[in-house]
């Protein structure tokens, strides 16, 4: 009979959002792989606190793959940096280690000043899903962005405009897969660039998709995600 290794336990990390709602169609895919979706409470909002709350919820007893989406990649690469028991690989997701749009931190302070504010479906569904929306995904985010008040995803990306995680990458010594969208309108190829810039190791894969690539393709994220999860 050939030999079977059980595959470490798949730690989600959400995006800005913070409801963890958005793995979910990812989940049904994810054969053989067991995951734990961290749900961040709507108060916090700086990563400071993202990560000292994903700190207290990692597995103490088995081995483990983080995964940080978007927004929370930078929390997913700083615990790496902490080296905690268990960790066997990172996983990056449509995500980066500092402001992936620099040229746009002077905003900040105008930003600061306006009051808390949705963006429109139709903008919000081009900048998160392009082509690949469909009505099972937009009833998905019609559900999640109620539990996300305006006044947190404001606070968020606040702190994403203040982020610089660089110094970080060289303390990781797990391996790194960086999961790109061919299509992501939000975060730019710079951003990944960056980061093979300052993580040498750092395997990528890109595949066809928008800035929500966990929840447009999830198939075929679920299937490089056992890959990269066998292969460590």
């Amino acid at each position: 009979m050939p030999i079977t290794h059980e595959l470490p336990l798949l730690v989600l990390l959400p995006g800005l959002d913070g409801t963890g709602l958005m793995f979910e169609p990812l989940l049904p895919f994810l054969e053989g792989l067991e995951a734990l979706v961290l749900r961040y409470p709507a108060e916090l909002t700086s990563y400071a606190e993202c990560l000292a709350f994903a700190r207290a919820q990692l597995p103490a007893d088995q081995p483990f793959l983080l995964l940080g989406e978007s927004f929370s990649g930078p929390v997913a690469i700083a615990l790496a940096a902490e080296a905690p028991a268990g960790l066997r690989g990172l996983v990056l997701c449509g995500s980066f280690a500092r402001n992936p749009r620099p040229a746009l931190a002077w905003t900040a302070p105008f930003l600061r000043a306006l009051p808390p504010a949705r963006l429109p479906p139709l903008l919000l569904r081009f900048l998160l899903f392009g082509k690949w929306h469909t009505p099972a995904l937009t009833g998905l985010a019609r559900t999640m962005f109620p539990q996300a008040p305006a006044a947190t995803l404001k606070a968020r990306l606040l702190a994403v405009l203040a982020l610089d995680h660089t110094a970080l990458l060289a303390r990781i010594r797990v391996p790194v897969l960086a999961l790109c969208a061919s299509r992501d309108r939000l975060v730019p190829r710079a951003a990944i660039r960056w980061l093979r810039a300052h993580l040498p190791g750092l395997e990528t894969l890109t595949l066809e998709g928008p800035h929500w690539l966990l929840q447009a393709r999830p198939q075929a994220c679920a299937q490089a995600l056992r890959d990269f999860a066998e292969r460590i």
